[in-house]
């Protein structure tokens, strides 16, 4: 895969020929004599298409390159990347959306990279599809990172990289059908069960305790609870409100409330004492609260030994941050119910010592006490659903439509079976 950075093109010499060159998507254009009054106008002619293209190198013509070989795969992912990085960022971060990117052009890049764009057809796209099928993803997924390829052809088009005829062609190709092809298919997200929730408390810190919590009582992403500050939180009612400041359905201009009852608010008082900037469940604090339980169930004097933090690393690998992102919250999760839920037969071995068939035994076991943040969404949906009925689930989920919260809320049967005895 061709390096992904963004770099300003400047203007220089070429000393082989002694003319004017700036580098675009890793292809020169030469602009004429150097230092010549000619080249600085087209320098600025090709500055001026750059600049118009949020500062990628899009649709520019060098008039001293016409006729040159097209762009190939590999300089429009390099190009398209320099939008990327501009394009997909929300609150001066970039988001999850890139490395999604950089997993679907991947195998493009190998297989295709050093093809003209006009040259890659529906058949090149089924086999880069092929490839990701060979590699184990589900059909959902493989969907996904083809319509993310079909996406930077479109870009290709509207930046005139790409021909229209190539992207209504890569368009004709039909997406894997359920049931329909030979590829995996993803399990359902289903509700955690109570008993694997409750299992995890003495392994995880407060922090992480709070946020599952709030997820079950008030059907929050995983997104949204990491990012709550006391700022966002107007506790002015019986009845907090929690506006984050970033969602899902922002760039819609939908507005997110989440509603804290009086247990949610007990999970959240003992965090409010920070400054309003602050985030209030920190992976900063959770680790100085472990190092702090650890100093004081020592057994070893303080006079003999190592004293608190003088054997810590001066460079560690990670550090504790400020807020949890998505990812460090799942990972938290994960070595709860690693803890929680040891495998019985590992008995003080470790993985590489175990065979073949163990070890199939050991990630069956790991699967089905496993479970993730977004799973508690889906808790706490199914139960609204069968206390309130559908539409307050919709509500409070924040969906706009009853069709998505019916993915989230588990249908009621014992209810139905119960209807049909009183109906005969």
């Amino acid at each position: 895969m061709p390096r992904l950075t963004h770099k300003l093109p400047s203007y220089r010499l070429h000393r082989a020929s002694g003319q004017a060159v700036i580098t675009l998507a890793g292809r020169d254009y030469y602009l004429g004599t150097y230092n010549s009054p000619e080249s600085r106008t087209e320098y600025d002619r090709l500055i001026q298409e750059f600049l118009a293209n949020s500062r990628s190198a899009g649709a520019v013509q060098s008039q001293a390159n016409q006729g040159a070989q097209t762009v190939t795969i590999n300089e429009l992912i390099t190009t398209y990347w320099d939008f990327a990085l501009g394009y997909y960022v929300k609150n001066s971060q970039p988001t999850r959306e890139l490395q999604a990117l950089k997993y679907s052009f991947k195998p493009m890049a190998e297989l295709y990279g050093v093809i003209a764009v006009d040259n890659f057809g529906p058949t090149a796209l089924k086999a880069v599809r092929q490839r990701m099928v060979d590699q184990g993803l589900c059909r959902s997924l493989v969907n996904r990172r083809v319509n993310r390829i079909r996406r930077i052809f479109k870009w290709g088009v509207e930046n005139e990289l790409v021909r229209s005829a190539t992207l209504e062609a890569l368009r004709a190709i039909a997406p894997l059908k359920r049931g329909r092809c030979s590829v995996r298919e993803s399990d359902p997200v289903k509700p955690v069960p109570e008993s694997l929730v409750n299992a995890i408390e003495p392994f995880v810190s407060r922090q992480v305790w709070a946020m599952i919590q709030l997820q079950l009582l008030t059907a929050m992403r995983p997104g949204e609870v990491i990012q709550m500050r006391r700022r966002d939180i107007d506790t002015s009612g019986t009845v907090w409100i929690y506006r984050p400041e970033s969602h899902k359905t922002e760039h819609h201009g939908h507005e997110r409330c989440i509603y804290l009852g009086p247990l949610a608010q007990k999970f959240v008082m003992p965090f409010l004492n920070r400054a309003d900037d602050d985030f209030l469940f920190s992976p900063l604090d959770a680790d100085k609260e472990r190092r702090d339980k650890l100093s004081a169930s020592r057994k070893t004097p303080l006079s003999c030994g190592n004293r608190p933090g003088t054997h810590r690393s001066s460079k560690p690998q990670r550090k504790p941050g400020t807020c949890y992102d998505v990812d460090s919250y799942r990972r938290a999760i994960t070595y709860g119910t690693n803890n929680a839920f040891p495998w019985p037969n590992l008995a003080g071995r470790s993985l590489d010592q175990l065979s073949s068939e163990e070890r199939l035994q050991f990630n069956a076991w790991r699967k089905a006490h496993h479970w993730h943040p977004h799973q508690l969404r889906h808790n706490a949906a199914t139960h609204l659903r069968k206390e309130f009925g559908i539409e307050a689930a919709r509500l409070i989920l924040g969906h706009r439509s009853v069709a998505v919260t019916e993915i989230y809320a588990e249908l009621d049967h014992q209810k139905a079976a119960d209807i049909i005895a009183k109906v005969g």
